[in-house]
C-alpha cells in the first residue's frame, strides 16, 4: 500500500493512520476511564517522564536516557500495582461487553450461537410501589437488578431470601428493625436472590457532596457490572437510578417505573 512522504523522509500511509487512529481511541478510554479519580494525576506524571524520555532520547543525552529507560522498564510493574484498580474496571468492562458478556452463563456467547436463554422479567411495578413507598419515609434502600453481566460474587455476600419480588417483601426487608436492612437486595429474575449484601464504593472523585455511601455503592456496583441499581435516600427520601456509573433522580412513580422497565429491557 502507497505511502506519502512528509518533509521528504517521513513516509507516512494507510496503515500508519489507523495506527493513530487506534492509540487516539485507546488513550482516550482509558482518559474517559480514569478521570475524576486520583489516578489521573499519576497517569499524567507517567504521561509526562515518557515524554521527556523521548526527547532525552532524540536529544542523545545516553546518561538521562538510560536512567529514564531503567525507571520505565521498573514502573510498568509499579502501574500494574498503581493501577489495578483501573485495570480490573477495564477488563471487566471488555468481559461485561457485547460478545463476551457473561460468557458460560446467560447471554453472550450462547446468544450469538442461538440458544438464547429465557430471562424471567422483573415484576417492575412491584419494584416501583415498593420503592415510592420507602421513599415516603425517608427508608434508605439499596436494590440491584441483575441483568447479563453475573454478579455472584456480590449476591455471595450478603444472605440468602430467595422469595417472589413483592412490594411487602421488599419493604419489610427495608425496616429499620429488619434484621437484612443493612446492605445492598439483589434481584436476580424475578426473585430476590439475597439481602444485606456489599457492595463496591467508586473510587472516583468530585460526586455531588449529598451523595453518601448507598450512591457511592450503587456507582461501584454499576462500574463492575451492567447491573441496575435504585437507590432510596434515607435523609432525603429521594429515589435514583443507577446504571453504567450515571444516576438519574426521580420523583414521578411513572418516569421511575417506564425508565426501569427500559433499562431492564436491553
Amino acid at each position: 500500500m502507497g505511502s506519502v512522504d512528509f518533509f521528504g523522509f517521513l513516509p507516512f500511509g494507510f496503515l500508519d493512520l489507523i495506527d493513530i487512529l487506534l492509540v487516539a481511541f485507546l488513550l482516550y478510554k482509558l482518559y474517559d476511564l480514569i478521570k475524576g479519580t486520583i489516578a489521573i494525576r499519576i497517569f499524567f506524571g507517567v504521561l509526562s517522564i515518557y515524554l521527556l524520555w523521548l526527547l532525552v532520547t532524540a536529544l542523545q543525552m545516553e546518561l538521562m536516557s538510560q536512567i529514564f529507560r531503567q525507571f520505565i522498564n521498573v514502573g510498568v510493574i509499579a502501574l500494574i500495582i498503581v493501577f489495578q484498580q483501573e485495570i480490573r474496571r477495564f477488563l471487566l468492562a471488555i468481559g461485561n461487553s457485547g460478545f463476551f458478556q457473561n460468557v458460560g452463563a446467560k447471554g453472550g456467547l450462547w446468544n450469538w450461537l442461538g440458544k438464547d436463554t429465557q430471562r424471567i422479567p422483573v415484576n417492575v411495578h412491584a419494584l416501583t410501589e415498593a420503592v415510592f413507598n420507602l421513599g415516603k419515609t425517608k427508608t434508605g434502600a439499596l436494590i440491584v437488578v441483575e441483568r447479563e453481566a453475573n454478579i455472584q460474587a456480590i449476591i455471595d455476600t450478603g444472605k440468602k431470601v430467595n422469595a417472589d419480588v413483592s412490594a411487602m417483601v421488599i419493604e419489610n426487608l427495608f425496616f429499620k428493625n429488619s434484621p437484612l436492612h443493612d446492605g445492598a437486595l439483589v434481584i436476580r429474575g424475578n426473585k430476590i436472590a439475597n439481602a444485606s449484601c456489599t457492595l463496591p464504593l467508586t473510587n472516583r472523585g468530585g460526586l455531588p457532596s449529598n451523595y453518601g455511601m448507598r450512591h457511592k455503592a450503587a456507582i461501584g456496583a454499576s462500574e463492575e457490572s451492567d447491573a441496575v441499581v435504585v437507590v432510596v435516600s434515607e435523609e432525603t427520601g429521594e429515589i435514583a437510578i443507577c446504571a453504567d456509573s450515571v444516576i438519574e433522580t426521580y420523583s414521578d412513580k411513572i418516569a421511575f417505573r417506564d425508565s426501569l422497565q427500559e433499562r431492564l429491557a436491553h
